[in-house]
């Protein structure tokens, strides 16, 4: 197995890489003659193309979800992190909820397409290294997914699980994006397996595992105290890793 994925890696590695420099130009033009909503577009459609370039990988996705979404409020979507394969996800399958990441600050530079996207895109860009900047750029973060009625998505775990283990849930970026949207849900997503894509390390890269993403019951953010919001999130997610 190992061989073969010798052989795919940098076929998918080309791939990978080749998609998101052709959709840079694509985002900067759709957002500078047609705006925000053709700029989702495009990206929705860079993740799509992105969740099927794992097939070179024989690595499939599945997103359960058995409940309605509430649409037309913020969502505030909370997962567990294990690669950098669960955002493209997410961003397809969540599409019409408007996903915007709380990403770190470095991402913002660098990344074909990536890059642009969060910068250009509406996610929040944080300076861990910087307290005042981090609460400065959640708080404008989450006043505008409220207004816009965006979901927003965070992984508390502020780094990604090496081999699936969860890590303890950080309270700061949760605490303030549901400060300023009560009316809000907060919707738990539990990923498994996507950690197995870099079991190997960074190469080769971990073929035939699929992965899902478990998409929980939505809780109404005013339901619980902040405390009691976290515990019962954090739980549900991390009772579901597999």
């Amino acid at each position: 197995m190992k061989i073969i994925s010798h052989i795919l890696s940098p076929i998918f590695a080309l791939v990978f890489l080749t998609l998101l420099v052709i959709f840079h130009p694509l985002q900067w033009l759709s957002l500078n003659l047609f705006g925000h909503k053709a700029h989702e577009k495009v990206v929705a459609l860079l993740n799509f193309t992105l969740v099927k370039s794992l097939l070179i990988l024989g690595v499939t996705i599945r997103v359960k979800n058995k409940h309605k979404i509430p649409e037309d409020t913020s969502i505030i979507f909370v997962s567990n992190h294990q690669s950098t394969f669960d955002i493209p996800p997410i961003g397809w399958y969540f599409r019409k909820h408007h996903p915007k990441f709380v990403s770190k600050i470095e991402l913002g530079k660098g990344i074909p397409s990536v890059s642009y996207n969060l910068r250009h895109g509406g996610a929040a860009l944080i300076n861990r290294k910087d307290p005042k900047q981090a609460i400065s750029e959640l708080v404008n973060f989450s006043k505008r997914i409220k207004e816009k009625k965006w979901g927003a998505i965070i992984f508390p775990e502020g780094t990604r699980s090496r081999n699936g283990a969860p890590k303890k849930f950080a309270t700061n970026g949760l605490k303030i994006i549901t400060k300023y949207n009560k009316d809000g849900y907060i919707v738990p997503l539990t990923i498994n397996n996507s950690w197995k894509v870099f079991k190997y390390g960074k190469y080769p890269l971990g073929i035939g595992s699929p992965i899902t993403i478990t998409a929980h019951k939505p809780i109404k953010i005013s339901s619980l105290p902040f405390d009691e919001l976290l515990k019962e999130t954090e739980t549900i997610i991390k009772q579901n890793i597999k």
